[in-house]
């Protein structure tokens, strides 16, 4: 099979490839997208997103696309609801349509982004099974399907397990001692009644005893659910997830003694999905390495307790593509560029989403989220 070559190869067809792909065609640069699922189809694209003013909204902007987003804003999504184990509601905040972190369904996002790009822009089932430097800042990449190509620009936006990290950096990602179990409760309105009322229109918290159980309504009417706690790096290998009755209970002697309500949100779900918890360093950087970068999770990944994972994603690439723009022929000092500010902003992150995770789940963690909650930091 030959060897095609791309002046632009990103790696993944998550939010922050995607990104990068669309800001650079606004721009007027051509570049492919190769992305290991089948097709646009191959799985769901479950749960809810708040995006930000200040990156996942920036990114819309350069993309011309901001426009669009705000139709497909979930609204009411802003809502919040902190809860004690035994079911008191401590805080309670409605969405009156004036915060800078509206709430939209990753799918319909995804849809967005897909839909701005020219046709033929994402090669799709091509899963990478190596990398390697050819000098002078080209690269070859390999897929599994006995197809290679080679490259100018080099873009790893392939998310935790990257495998284009490995070219600038050693580092791989850690468990950070908390698992999540993700469950699903469908047409709440008519089957969860007590469920949707619960968790309310919104964004949801409930904390104590060093676990907790975070869940948004999602704009179909469904829960999307994670119950969280500390454990060991191989309990959740212990349960099987196959047998969801066995799963649930497992899950639910974590949680003895809280509210049923509560409970109801694991007893009762749909679904059920186990998932450990991985961070990189905080602080994660690499020295410049010709031709090739990375963005997203393969370049920070974090805990999801600061809420900035796909904020972040999409930022970077739409600061990526604009370097690129405003670097015509000279892709070493586009990607000095990116890096620079890079570097910084996702360490700031990092640190506030690994900070969260002790609060969150330390032995106050209901205290001092309430403390945040109503002492006007969050707002900010």
């Amino acid at each position: 099979m030959s060897t095609r070559h791309f002046p632009i190869a990103i790696i993944g067809a998550g939010l922050g490839g995607m990104t990068v792909a669309r800001v650079l065609h606004v721009n007027g640069i051509e570049s492919a997208i190769f992305e290991l699922e089948g097709s646009a189809a191959a799985r769901t694209q479950g749960g809810m997103l708040d995006i930000h003013e200040a990156n996942g909204q920036k990114a819309l902007h350069a993309a011309g696309l901001h426009d669009d987003f705000l139709k497909i804003v979930h609204q009411g999504g802003q809502a919040m609801r902190l809860l004690g184990p035994d079911g008191t509601v401590h805080v309670a905040e409605e969405d009156d349509g004036t915060g800078g972190r509206p709430e939209v369904d990753r799918g319909d996002l995804r849809d967005l982004l897909l839909g701005s790009l020219p046709d033929g822009t994402i090669h799709w089932g091509r899963k990478v099974t190596g990398a390697r430097a050819l000098g002078d800042g080209g690269h070859e990449v390999t897929f599994a399907d006995g197809s290679a190509i080679t490259t100018d620009l080099l873009i790893g936006a392939d998310g935790a397990w990257s495998r284009i990290r490995p070219l600038v950096s050693s580092a791989w990602p850690a468990y950070t001692g908390i698992s999540f179990v993700e469950t699903d409760l469908f047409d709440t309105d008519t089957r969860h009644p007590r469920s949707a009322a619960v968790i309310g229109g919104g964004f949801f918290i409930a904390l104590g005893h060093e676990r907790g159980v975070l869940a948004h309504r999602e704009s179909d009417g469904s829960l999307h659910v994670y119950t969280a706690l500390k454990a060991a790096e191989g309990w959740l290998d212990t349960v099987d997830f196959t047998d969801q009755t066995t799963a649930k209970a497992a899950v639910l002697a974590h949680f003895e003694g809280w509210d049923e309500g509560l409970r109801a949100l694991v007893a009762d779900a749909d679904t059920i999905t186990p998932r450990h918890i991985h961070a990189l360093p905080v602080g994660h950087r690499w020295d410049r390495v010709p031709g090739v970068t990375l963005l997203g999770d393969a370049a920070h990944l974090m805990s999801p307790f600061a809420g900035e994972g796909a904020n972040l994603a999409m930022l970077d690439g739409a600061e990526l593509a604009l370097a690129i723009a405003a670097h015509p022929g000279d892709t070493e000092a586009a990607l000095a560029a990116y890096e620079e500010a890079l570097f910084p902003r996702s360490e700031a992150s990092a640190a506030e989403s690994a900070a969260n995770l002790d609060t969150m789940f330390g032995e106050r963690g209901l205290e001092q989220m309430v403390a945040f909650f109503t002492s006007g930091t969050a707002a900010q």
